[in-house]
């Protein structure tokens, strides 16, 4: 495996496999392809015919396979996925709420008022104000790794065509992390099968973050009694001080030198292949090279959320080494 290596002050990211059952091949691609619909044209009136001819399917199993796949009705998906759509449009400008439910397809302030009210337990009007995290909807494609249970263990498969893995050393400073913890989970399926798939939306919720929401394995220093060691979590100022929704933990993690992997681009069904390569280079990496040695004890392990066309991306906390011992 090619290796480039260069050190900068920021980064890009990256997380897990998928298992596809091959003979449902064709329903998950349909179902996708009614997901690329959706996303296209959320700003516009959406019918099941529509859907049904972006599927080639009818009506009936069109609708059918979706809640199947997805599980939630398509009109339920449209609704959740423009009112979270919306929500982010309140956060991050001051935009006049008539307008919002206008682009969102809602007919009128009251009906958009009444159904922002009820998917996230505050008005339009006051989330906008004081923008507290709340739970988004997250559209997760149809079979995605974060909807895939595992039975027991699957072995990684044998690749033999190895493609390079940058990697680059970036600096975090002293920060905060609005976390939620699991129970016993030590990677993200277990996590999900403890707390649910949910996390993520509240992470993305969050306006103040200084960067998207990650996976973590935290050391043992930053695991409370009884707590799992893999978490999910959003990195914010040191400032920040907004209320802590219920379930979640506000807790300060300390500067720290991350090295972190990236995997190249990948398909978005060979999840398991873009992972190994980039396990198999770790496993027998030498950090020493370039004048670092790990620090597991210094900072969470992490990782981001998987998107093909920038390959898979882990971090792993190290620190500087005298050259003398080198």
């Amino acid at each position: 495996m090619a290796i480039r290596f260069k050190k900068y002050s920021a980064y890009r990211g990256m997380l897990y496999p998928v298992v596809i059952i091959m003979d449902q091949r064709e329903n998950i691609c349909a179902v996708r392809r009614m997901q690329d619909y959706i996303e296209a044209h959320i700003s516009e009136p959406i019918t099941l015919s529509q859907l049904a001819k972006a599927a080639a399917y009818s009506p009936w199993h069109s609708e059918r396979l979706f809640k199947e796949l997805t599980g939630k009705s398509p009109f339920e998906y449209i609704r959740s996925l423009r009112l979270s759509k919306a929500a982010l449009v309140l956060r991050d400008g001051q935009p006049k709420i008539i307008d919002v439910a206008l682009d969102f397809v809602f007919d009128s302030h009251e009906g958009f008022t009444k159904a922002f009210s009820k998917q996230f337990g505050l008005s339009p009007k006051n989330y906008s104000k004081n923008t507290p995290p709340i739970q988004l909807f997250i559209p997760y494609r149809a079979n995605d790794y974060r909807h895939t249970k595992l039975k027991g263990e699957k072995p990684m498969p044998e690749n033999k065509n190895l493609q390079a893995v940058f990697v680059q050393v970036v600096e975090r400073p002293v920060r905060k992390v609005l976390l939620k913890r699991g129970i016993k989970a030590s990677e993200y399926f277990a996590y999900c099968e403890e707390i649910g798939c949910d996390v993520w939306g509240m992470l993305t919720s969050v306006k103040d973050a200084l960067y998207e929401p990650i996976g973590m394995w935290l050391p043992k220093s930053m695991i409370s009694e009884g707590s799992s060691e893999y978490v999910q979590g959003v990195e914010l100022p040191l400032d920040y001080n907004k209320p802590v929704p219920d379930g979640y933990e506000l807790i300060e993690l300390p500067p720290c030198t991350m090295m972190v992997f990236q995997g190249p681009p990948f398909d978005e069904d060979k999840f398991e292949d873009a992972i190994t390569d980039v396990w198999k280079l770790i496993e027998t990496f030498d950090p020493r090279l370039y004048g670092f040695e790990w620090a597991e004890n210094d900072a969470p392990r992490f990782q981001l959320a998987p998107m093909g066309y920038r390959g898979y991306i882990e971090a792993r906390p190290v620190k500087p080494i005298n050259k003398a011992e080198i």
